[in-house]
């Protein structure tokens, strides 16, 4: 027997109104693979991402998580779905560590302290831990969206370059982060443009395009991706 992809899209059409931005995306994503997403600026990968978790309405196809048609609304799937789409996901009156807490607490995370005091380890963000997002640098406030995800249980991880605005090395310590959520069993979805961290973390790439959306081998997206 054939197990279900944790994440498919079949004939996927994504855009605003009835226009699409791209050709359909047909894809399936396993538990303990990781998908990444790469395409020129404006060719829809963002769309695409917020397709796939329900925060924008299919044109056309369909979109399952677990066999189950994609309802961001429901409670089993934002249990098992984390996100990345923007840095802008705080509660203005707590401070990053409040934050942490209080989504660790939220997501039923055992110690939740402990976690949070590891994600803020991690991302590097101790001396600013106590200040509110609105304070935060933009790479901060990235870090601090990052941390936010890493710190609850997911089952699937979607990010839309998570590397934005981090430096080399904690790109790589991000990537790294990632992969060991994989080796765990959870799958990732991401957009990236970064070449180095497409080929860290990656298993297949689906590349994004108006006249076709192939997902072909990573090794192939790197090197087009250093190609310019």
């Amino acid at each position: 027997m054939t197990a279900i992809p944790l994440l498919s899209a079949d004939e996927l059409s994504v855009g605003y109104g009835a226009e699409p931005v791209c050709a359909p995306v047909t894809v399936a994503v396993a538990a303990g693979t990781a998908l990444g997403i790469v395409g020129p600026n404006g060719a829809g990968k963002s769309t695409v991402l917020q397709t796939l978790v329900g925060l924008l309405p299919p044109l056309g196809g369909t979109v399952q998580f677990d066999g189950r048609d994609v309802d961001e609304r429901e409670a089993p799937f934002r249990r098992a779905v984390a996100t990345v789409l923007d840095d802008d996901a705080f509660f203005p009156s707590l401070t990053g560590a409040e934050h942490l807490l209080l989504t660790a607490r939220g997501h039923g995370v055992g110690d939740p302290e402990r976690a949070v005091a590891a994600q803020i380890e991690v991302f590097g963000l101790a001396e600013r831990a106590g200040a509110l997002p609105s304070a935060l640098s933009s790479g901060q406030r990235r870090r601090l969206a990052l941390a936010a995800a890493l710190v609850r249980p997911f089952r699937l991880l979607v990010l839309d370059e998570p590397e934005r605005r981090l430096d080399a090395q904690m790109r790589r310590r991000l990537a790294a982060r990632l992969a060991a959520a994989v080796a765990g069993g959870a799958a990732v979805v991401f957009a990236s443009h970064d070449a180095d961290f497409v080929g860290a973390l990656a298993t297949r790439v689906l590349v994004v395009d108006d006249a076709s959306c192939p997902v072909v081998p990573t090794a192939d997206a790197v090197a087009a991706l250093h190609e310019g």
